[in-house]
């Protein structure tokens, strides 16, 4: 089993990985290889911190994807020597194909296409510090990152009723069937979520600001960091009330450990 993508999961498995993060750390067996393009500080550093609580050794490989070698070859000579990948790679089809290819789990630590444990510990923290998700209505705010992609897929899995996406007409994803896009806010909102806009993005909408938390009902605000003032958002989050804190994002090492529990033993 793999977390390339979150439409892989079932409702049963998202509970479950839930689940095991309340519960006390199990001791484990086995070697991890992890690989990290780019900082992905908040990534790295519970990541490594979950595999220490969970007492797994791990070797770093850098650029595990970069180099020109087919993902099978990678797989079949890697495999002998790991119980488990935990990879952040942009280009999301050659993890796709490595993770196909590979008789071991392996972890999306965040694509082009896709953060899947970003999420998942996101939608955690709605779903027990605010509300049930399932009863909660969610504002997606700005253009499709791979952040609010892996909200989309999540929302398919669960069912979610009340995920609303709001952006420019211009950039209403086609390839996203189903999914209420928007050009303004449809109304009260519970929580809404933004994710930092494309360093290359040409126009990518406008930001999100005060007067339109305020039209939803200010609800709470959980920017995706890093988060960026001036772009997608035109204030300061520290200034607003219902920011939902620096605290929040505790959640990624339990929910990792929980993902890399669930992979394992399953």
């Amino acid at each position: 089993m793999n977390l390339i993508t979150l439409s892989e999961l079932t409702p049963d498995s998202v509970d479950a990985i839930w689940r095991l993060a309340r519960q006390p750390d199990k001791a484990l067996r086995g070697q991890v290889a992890w690989s990290f393009e780019g900082n992905g500080i908040r990534t790295r550093t519970t990541s490594i911190e979950a595999f220490r609580d969970l007492g797994l050794a791990f070797t770093e490989l850098p650029n595990l994807l970069k180099t020109a070698e087919r993902a099978c070859d990678l797989a079949g000579y890697l495999d002998p020597f790991y119980d488990l990948y935990v990879v952040r790679e942009s280009n999301h089809q050659r993890l796709t194909e490595f993770a196909a290819a590979s008789c071991r789990p392996v972890i999306n630590a965040m694509s082009g296409a896709e953060h899947p444990c970003e999420v998942l510990a996101d939608a955690n923290y709605i779903d027990s510090a605010l509300m049930p998700i399932r009863d909660a209505r969610i504002c997606l705010w700005g253009p499709t990152t791979n952040v609010l992609q892996s909200w989309h897929q999540l929302a398919q899995v669960l069912g979610l009723p009340q995920l609303h996406h709001v952006c420019d007409a211009r950039l209403h994803d086609a390839a996203l069937p189903g999914v209420r896009f928007a050009p303004e806010p449809p109304g009260p909102m519970d929580i809404v979520i933004t994710d930092g806009w494309p360093s290359d993005a040409e126009a990518p909408g406008r930001p999100l600001t005060l007067a339109d938390l305020e039209r939803m009902g200010h609800p709470v605000l959980l920017p995706t960091p890093p988060f960026s003032i001036g772009r997608e958002l035109a204030f300061d989050p520290l200034l607003y009330p219902r920011f939902a804190g620096y605290e929040q994002k505790k959640l990624l090492l339990p929910v990792q450990k929980a993902i890399i529990r669930h992979l394992l033993e399953a």
